[in-house]
């Protein structure tokens, strides 16, 4: 195999690292160099799609800012999948490393969306679901049904019309929305399972699930603090 056939240090990288993880494969190294170019070229409108989103959540807490003399969002934060994680997932899903199976995948785009307090979770949920340009694929409520690690937050996965020189497409971006505590939570809770060298006990994860049945304690605790000065 040629070895000009990758043109940048960091792609070489990537694609070597990408092929040594799913080893076995009949699909070959300049296969996946070709495929991983073609990825890289599809992710603008998805870059678009999630300003897009981010831009409306920017208008709705202004627009709350100015007629109801409250800012619900704390924080908008946007993160799109690398190339070679979208390549590691269509592999491992068995999906089509093109378009079409692009169009399997939800979470290409993300938002996250931190709030003060509950209520106004829900609240921007509905503005933002209302606009015209925004269908709703996929709701999944954590926060009314928690996960079994404790993890608490408001899931929407919608598409939203981009606009191309020669057509539309549709586009999808996951939605995650939580309060700051929750936020907290789920950061930490992270840093501390995932980033961790050393195997996590049983009774780690039953901490971690009572600080965050704790933390949803205080955030309905701080809710109803907010509303009784607020009447």
């Amino acid at each position: 195999m040629s070895k000009h056939i990758f043109p940048y240090k960091q792609d070489n990288k990537i694609i070597l690292m990408i092929y040594n993880k799913i080893k076995g494969d009949v699909m070959e190294l300049e296969n996946i160099f070709t495929q991983y170019q073609q990825l890289k070229n599809l992710m603008q409108p998805y870059r678009s799609a999630m300003s897009l989103v981010k831009s409306k959540l920017e208008s709705i807490d202004d627009e709350l800012k100015c007629a109801e003399n409250h800012s619900p969002i704390h924080s908008i934060q946007m993160r799109i999948k690398s190339p070679e994680s979208i390549l590691e997932k269509l592999t491992r899903k068995n999906l089509p490393l093109n378009t079409e199976g692009m169009k399997e995948l939800n979470d290409i785009a993300g938002v996250r969306v931190v709030c003060h307090y509950l209520n106004d979770i829900q609240y921007i949920a509905q503005l933002l679901i209302m606009h015209e340009d925004i269908h709703l694929v996929r709701k999944a409520n954590y926060i009314e049904y928690p996960k079994e690690s404790g993890y608490r937050s408001l899931h929407l996965v919608v598409k939203v019309p981009i606009y191309l020189k020669d057509r539309v497409e549709n586009i999808p971006v996951e939605i995650q929305m939580r309060t700051i505590a929750m936020d907290c939570w789920a950061t930490l809770e992270h840093e501390l399972l995932y980033k961790n060298n050393h195997q996590v006990s049983d009774e780690v994860h039953i901490r971690l699930k009572e600080c965050a049945d704790r933390i949803a304690i205080t955030d309905a605790e701080l809710q109803k603090i907010y509303q009784e000065l607020n009447n």
